[in-house]
């Protein structure tokens, strides 16, 4: 079931629809302060407009959108809290987790098959390494992404149904699997949804399946660790922390990420498979588990760390006319509280609970679009897919 590497990657991006991070590079010089079109844009975040053209606010904050003064230091030393105590973190919770599979795949599987409780052990561990993933995924640059190993851990959306029907074939045609030989095979057949589709879709593991689930969480793991040793000895270069005195691009590249990771969700994993805006389109994340909402959740308490963080308040309360904290704080709330209310598999869910938290995830996306990014002085990459 080898397939050609350049084959591969091109299916890959096919199907996973990638999003490439193509943030505007930063301005030489810092923003002073936010033009037209965006203090325009920040005061429609939560007013109307009439017929004159001018804004009937709702939020006395919404069209007061002055960008802080950041000082070079200030930007540095966050910068660097983002990368030791936010991005390094998490890749290697990640990797512990999929390090916790392999173990315990070891240790269920001396004697196939595997079923009951020793097969729900392996389940619930799964579950706990898709969410530490889910959060990872923010940082939607830097060699994850580069290198697009990204789709190798998580190849998602699968539009096409290739997982399924991929890691079956693979099992069957190579019983014995290590996980030196997956590192060759394709992304379709790799990391996340590899993993979820050979614990869910089976009763019990025969020795073929176990084989797969200990090569595939060994390879994982291989793959999870060299992106956190990347991160760890070239952070520096890759949020361009020594150059906050001449660009903002660190900054840039950050949000960008934050905000790439909500839209995409809000697209791939709510409204495209909900059918919510359009036709349906692909699944939930986490379908064949029907654990859907673990999944948003882990990437809603991952926006929230890296959005209610107190280092980024602290900037952001620097200007006593902004509320931005305050705003994105609720807004994270109120989207999670709903989300907690909801069935573990979202596709159970009423269609107005659906709609609902679709807007709330909207409301979030507005919020970091049009009053955060202009408030911290940079501005909305071209990677924008939410449509707002």
């Amino acid at each position: 079931m080898k397939i050609n590497h350049a084959l591969a990657i091109a299916l890959s991006a096919l199907s996973a629809g990638i999003l490439i991070s193509c943030v505007k590079p930063a301005d030489e010089s810092k923003a002073s302060e936010v033009d037209s079109q965006v203090a325009q844009d920040s005061a429609t975040a939560t007013g109307t407009t009439n017929n004159n053209g001018t804004v009937e606010n709702n939020d006395v904050n919404a069209d007061k959108m002055t960008a802080v003064d950041i000082s070079a230091d200030t930007e540095k030393n966050y910068l660097t809290h983002v990368a030791n105590d936010i991005v390094i973190p998490a890749y290697a919770d990640a990797a512990k987790q999929s390090d916790l599979l392999h173990d315990l795949a070891k240790k269920h599987c001396q004697q196939a098959p595997v079923s009951g409780k020793e097969l729900q052990a392996l389940r619930d561990q799964w579950l706990v390494l898709a969410q530490a993933w889910a959060g990872a995924e923010m940082i939607n640059f830097g060699p994850a992404t580069a290198s697009m190993s990204n789709l190798y851990i998580n190849y998602y959306p699968d539009e096409r149904g290739l997982v399924h029907s991929g890691v079956a074939d693979l099992i069957a045609a190579n019983p014995k699997l290590t996980a030196e030989q997956l590192a060759n095979e394709s992304a379709i057949v790799q990391g996340v949804p590899g993993l979820e589709e050979a614990l869910y879709a089976n009763d019990s593991l025969d020795a073929g399946q176990c084989a797969y689930v200990i090569s595939a969480s060994s390879a994982l793991s291989t793959r999870l660790k060299d992106i956190e040793k990347n991160w760890q000895q070239n952070a520096t270069d890759l949020l361009a922390i020594d150059k906050t005195a001449k660009s903002d691009q660190g900054l840039n590249q950050w949000f960008n990420s934050l905000l790439s990771l909500i839209e995409t969700m809000k697209s791939n994993a709510i409204d495209q498979p909900l059918g919510l805006t359009g036709k349906k389109k692909g699944h939930l994340p986490a379908a064949t588990a029907g654990q859907s909402r673990a999944i948003i959740n882990a990437k809603l308490a991952t926006l929230n760390e890296a959005l209610t963080d107190p280092v980024l308040t602290a900037i952001l309360g620097s200007n006593d006319e902004n509320a931005v904290a305050d705003n994105l704080s609720t807004a994270l709330a109120d989207a999670t509280t709903l989300l907690a209310q909801m069935p573990e598999d979202l596709a159970t869910a009423d269609k107005a609970t659906q709609q609902e938290l679709y807007e709330k995830l909207t409301t979030i996306t507005r919020i970091i679009k049009r009053q955060l990014i202009p408030t911290l002085g940079i501005r909305v990459g071209f990677n924008s897919t939410d449509g707002d």
